[in-house]
């Protein structure tokens, strides 16, 4: 399976980095493709909401960034990982830009080989999670209708814990 991670963290050695490393050692365990973007690391504008995409673009937006990259990997994706620290008690604003330049990939209907998503979040409070929720039920699961493979989630002393590494690769490892 062709797996697309997009990491929201700006912090290369951050909780939310280690969590996605663990998932992807073990998704690749299993033979599956796992492409993590760094989104903190890319040029990638908020929309514009010009409606480009769904006149003259058919489809395509007309900011041409490094949100290209995210495009191009998202046609091929057959499973989706969000991945973000909480900031503010949702998703960093660099991710929050990447999902709302799905607007003109994701209309009328999601990508064709989209089939499956989960979400990975790190916060310092085990009780900040429900805005990166409300977005990952109304966005993918109920927008998009894609499965529901899990939300993992460390707070606290529970961040870069081998206990949650291996609760990752072993999620990874089990997907079929």
């Amino acid at each position: 399976m062709k797996i697309l991670v997009l990491n929201g963290s700006p912090h290369p050695q951050g909780s939310t980095k280690d969590m996605v490393n663990a998932f992807k050692k073990g998704a690749e365990s299993a033979g599956h493709i796992v492409d993590v973007v760094d989104v903190c690391k890319k040029k990638i504008g908020g929309c514009l909401a010009c409606e480009y995409c769904h006149s003259k673009g058919h489809g395509e937006c007309i900011q041409k960034d490094d949100m290209q990259e995210v495009y191009n990997l998202l046609k091929e994706a057959e499973m989706l990982v969000i991945a973000s620290p909480i900031y503010y008690h949702g998703i960093s604003g660099q991710l929050k830009c990447v999902i709302d330049r799905f607007y003109s990939a994701a209309y009328p209907r999601g990508p064709k080989n989209l089939k499956k998503v989960a979400m990975i979040l790190s916060s310092g409070d085990a009780n900040m999670y429900e805005g990166a929720l409300f977005s990952f039920k109304g966005d993918f699961l109920d927008y998009l209708g894609l499965e529901n493979m899990g939300v993992f989630t460390a707070h606290g002393s529970e961040n870069k814990s081998e206990k949650k590494r291996e609760e990752l690769r072993a999620f990874g490892a089990s997907l079929r």
